[in-house]
């Protein structure tokens, strides 16, 4: 009888066990799900395109890794109300850019300021997560001047909720690149009591055709985003295309290769075979004889 309670215990406490293992988070059944982390900026580029960039880690076994594929809803948000205006997916480095494709649509609040929701609904590998993003809109007024032959970039900064000029405010001013923008002068320059900046553009500086795009660039504020204003300018140096890829070098396609080394290498392929056929066409005749 003492055998058999014996068992009887070893059982119930083998089944607690399991109980405990598949009711936490840790246990067999059930792994837990990390958290993801969200990070979003507004990005206005004046006459071309509003979007989100939008940025998700998790933090795994003490590493950063980029969540990919993850699926947000986003949503603007007026008097507590969601109304959902798109979706996005993030990409194999865990970032996604969300075009706003009617930016005149959203409607701000009583302070100018939009506000927007950016929902992460959970998967089996991460718990459901959100952020907000807030932000007024901003302009930035650029052209091109020219005195005493040196070219001058101006701009002003102004909210365009109160139609008012943004003071001691940074502005980047640099030539649009393909990889890379290149800075012009100083890092960065300060809007002074008019929200005001003037930047001289040195000469010389290469362009397609001559032609330079400028970028007045407000870096991600916590206000108003990144706003950005372009201005083309034909005032660069001409560049002179020196490709030669459609001459006949030693660094062109197979289809341009240089004539004296094709009669080269067509020599040599004729002479070696010829040697082969000299020597076989006299074999037979050793043989013969």
């Amino acid at each position: 009888m003492k055998k058999y309670q014996n068992f009887s215990l070893l059982t119930i406490t083998i089944l607690g066990i399991v109980l405990l293992f598949s009711s936490t988070p840790n246990g067999f059944a059930q792994n837990e799900k990390n958290k993801i982390r969200i990070s979003a900026d507004f990005v206005n580029v004046q006459d071309k395109e509003q979007f989100i960039n939008i940025k998700a880690i998790a933090r795994i076994d003490k590493q950063t890794v980029e969540v990919s594929n993850a699926e947000f809803d986003i949503f603007q948000v007026i008097n507590d109300e969601e109304t959902e205006i798109g979706k996005t997916i993030t990409s194999a480095n865990g970032t996604s850019k969300f075009i706003i494709k009617d930016f005149n649509s959203l409607q701000a609040d009583s302070s100018g300021t939009y506000n927007l929701s950016i929902v992460f609904s959970g998967n089996d590998a991460y718990k459901k997560a959100s952020k907000d993003l807030s932000f007024k809109k901003a302009e930035i007024l650029a052209e091109m001047v020219t005195r005493d032959s040196v070219n001058y970039v101006t701009a002003k900064l102004i909210d365009r909720s109160t139609d008012s000029v943004l003071t001691e405010l940074p502005l980047n001013v640099q030539v649009q690149r393909l990889f890379r923008p290149l800075k012009i002068g100083e890092d960065f320059y300060t809007t002074d009591e008019n929200g005001q900046i003037e930047v001289a553009v040195e000469d010389g500086i290469p362009g397609i055709d001559g032609n330079l795009i400028l970028e007045v660039v407000l870096k991600e504020n916590d206000d108003y985003g990144t706003v950005k204003a372009l201005v083309h300018a034909p005032i660069g140096k001409v560049v002179v295309s020196e490709s030669t890829f459609e001459q006949r070098t030693m660094w062109s396609p197979r289809g341009k290769t240089p004539i004296f080394l094709l009669f080269l290498t067509f020599s040599f392929i004729i002479i070696v075979w010829g040697l082969f056929v000299y020597l076989i066409r006299n074999l037979f005749k050793i043989v013969k004889s």
